[in-house]
């Protein structure tokens, strides 16, 4: 069997790989939908290059156990700690992690970036209005000419609760994959709060707090008329 490892770990890497990307959307917790294409490539590239070994290995005959001189003895397969990487593709294979959520938007300080003070395209004239949290936030912050006031917005995102009992409907942005994650908030008020990680639809009002682009406008705030819990979206991130 030690003579297969190598070819059984690149199997089994491509098709949790494949598992992820091919036979479901469990790789929207990890990257961008543009991305799907390359990582189904490369699953199918690992399956393949395990079935290659592995015929090699059949039709290549008994090799027998070397010293290395240290006291290890290793066999065609390699030294026996590199079994240990099944562990991180089994994991993957069969319990995949969940997307990153409040912990991880916890950890990201309120930093933005310096976009400037500025106006933005006009908002659709029906209410509510179906806005991300990266929009609402940008608006929010650095409108010029308060696009949001007097509007009723709709944001979905997950619940994030902060040390002094403030709670947040939170969204993750990403350029690429997770690795890149960023964090934009909005303050709930007037709404009881659901637990952390509670997935939730929120709709209400924009409630102006400081001039655009000063600290106090950061986080925004929307006074809440209906918060609704939902499920979480296959893609539980947003596009930086």
């Amino acid at each position: 069997m030690r003579r297969y490892g190598p070819a059984a770990l690149l199997v089994l890497t491509g098709g949790a790989v494949l598992r992820i990307s091919l036979f479901g959307d469990l790789y929207l917790r990890y990257v961008q939908p543009g991305l799907r294409p390359y990582l189904i490539v490369s699953g199918v590239a690992l399956v393949l290059l395990g079935a290659v070994s592995a015929l090699t290995r059949r039709h290549g005959g008994y090799e027998a156990y070397e010293d290395d001189g240290h006291g290890h003895h290793h066999g065609p397969a390699g030294p026996r700690v590199a079994w240990l990487l099944t562990l991180p593709a089994l994991a993957l294979l069969l319990f995949p992690p969940p997307a990153l959520g409040s912990y991880s938007a916890e950890r990201e300080a309120a930093e933005r970036s310096a976009r400037g003070i500025g106006t933005f395209p006009a908002l659709p004239s029906a209410d509510p209005v179906e806005l991300t949290l990266g929009e609402y936030t940008s608006r929010a912050v650095y409108d010029s000419e308060r696009s949001l006031t007097g509007r009723t917005v709709r944001l979905t995102g997950f619940v994030t609760h902060d040390d002094e009992g403030a709670w947040y409907v939170t969204r993750l942005l990403v350029a690429c994959c997770a690795a890149d994650a960023t964090t934009s908030k909005v303050e709930v008020r007037g709404a009881d709060a659901p637990p952390d990680d509670t997935w939730i639809t929120v709709t209400g009002t924009w409630r102006p707090e400081g001039e655009p682009g000063s600290d106090e406008a950061w986080p925004p705030v929307l006074e809440a008329t209906t918060v609704e819990r939902v499920d979480q979206p296959a893609n539980p991130y947003e596009k930086r």
